[in-house]
This record gives C-alpha cells, sequence and structure tokens, in this order.
C-alpha cells in the first residue's frame, strides 16, 4: 500500500534522520516536509491527504500543545504521532490526552521507530513502554477555546506570537490589513483576551519545558 507522511519539524537534520527511518519502514512512501505550523497548514489546505503526520511539539507557529490540539479540532480523522526530545511521562500523558495516536521520543531507537510508524498505519497506538495509557482528563479553558479557532485565526495567533504586526501578517498572507484585524478581533473574543500580549500569555500555558541539555551534547 502506498502511504503518504507529513514529516513537521523544524530540524531539518532530524528531518532527514526520520525521513530515513521512514523509507527503511515502508516502500516507497511519499514524504512531505515542513519546518513550521503554517506549512503544515498549507501543506494540508492543498490536495495532500496523508496517511500519517509525525509532528514535533515545538516549532515556529506554535507553543507546545497547541499544534496538536489545532490537529484535532480541524483534522480528528488524520492519525497523529508526536516525535519530541521529551521523554517525561507527563508530557507523553498529555499528548495522549489530546488525542495522538502515538509519542515517539527522538531517542528512539531505530527498529522501535520503525514498528512505531508501521503500526499507527495499521491503525493502533504506539506509546514508550515505561508508560502507562492513563485516564482521560478534561480540557482546560485554553485548550477549549484554541480548538474553536479557524485555521485561519490559528495561523494569525502564531504569527503574533512571533510578533508579527498586521502589516507584516496581512503581507505574508497575501490578504487586506482589515481581513487582518478582523481575525485579530475574532481570536482575541474566541480566546477571551484583549491584547496581543494576554493571547501569548494564554497560549505559553500550553507549552512543554524542553528537556535539560546535557553537557555531551553538541
Amino acid at each position: 500500500m502506498d502511504y503518504t507522511i507529513i514529516i513537521a519539524d523544524d530540524h531539518p537534520l532530524f528531518r532527514t534522520a526520520l525521513k530515513s527511518s521512514v523509507l527503511q519502514a515502508l516502500d516507497e512512501p511519499e514524504i512531505h516536509e515542513t519546518g513550521s505550523i503554517a506549512g503544515l497548514q498549507t501543506l494540508l489546505e492543498s490536495a495532500l491527504s496523508p496517511d500519517l503526520i509525525l509532528l514535533d511539539l515545538n516549532m515556529p507557529g506554535a507553543h507546545g500543545l497547541s499544534g496538536l490540539i489545532f490537529l484535532r479540532g480541524q483534522y480528528p480523522s488524520i492519525p497523529v504521532a508526536v516525535v519530541s526530545a521529551s521523554e517525561d511521562s507527563q508530557v507523553v500523558h498529555k499528548v495522549m490526552n489530546h488525542g495522538a495516536n502515538g509519542f515517539i521520543p527522538k531517542s528512539t531507537p531505530l527498529h522501535d521507530l520503525k514498528d512505531a510508524v508501521i503500526n499507527i498505519l495499521q491503525g493502533e497506538n504506539w506509546w514508550p513502554e515505561n508508560i502507562q495509557p492513563s485516564e482521560a482528563q478534561g480540557k482546560s479553558d485554553i485548550e477549549t477555546k484554541l480548538a474553536s479557532l479557524t485555521p485561519q485565526q490559528f495561523r494569525v495567533l502564531g504569527m503574533i506570537s512571533e510578533g508579527l504586526l498586521n502589516k507584516q501578517i496581512a503581507y505574508d498572507l497575501s490578504v487586506s490589513e482589515a481581513t487582518v484585524k478582523a481575525h485579530v478581533t475574532a481570536i482575541f473574543k474566541k480566546l477571551g483576551v484583549r491584547s496581543r500580549t494576554q493571547a501569548v500569555i494564554a497560549i505559553k500555558e500550553l507549552e512543554i519545558d524542553p528537556p535539560p541539555i546535557q553537557k555531551n551534547q553538541v
């Protein structure tokens, strides 16, 4: 069977390594790569129908769980496996609770990574061996509000979080400033905030602290 996979990670070297693993696990899959949430949205809004998204939690346009929350809200039928440098069990359980189909630490050996990809494509979930399934927990207020954003509103929110002004957002999205202002107003209303600063603070609640850098890491 021919599979279409999206690898969403802002580290080119890791995307290359992950692509190599997928190519070894599957027979001639169609692989698309992107280094940002905006790029991922562009792929999903095209005619592309992926069988699996391999998603890094932290990359431009996303704060921790926000990218996963967006995908579950807008594309619930597409399997998503989080691929992360974090191996914290609390992070894994949060990912479980938000509807991911798997969690693959970036330190996962090649043969386990291939098994994870194959199992998820076959309709199963895949979690690290030391992680036990947890009971589903209720969504926080900000998670529910974030899931209500449209794809374009989520894109604009990501650009706001990167410090872009309305004029810059309008240029990048090829729309008018008036359109951007309308999106910003709708975002503020849905999130229950009154300013850009409050909006950024709200989504930062979803951030996941990166793992500490070891002395022997380059």
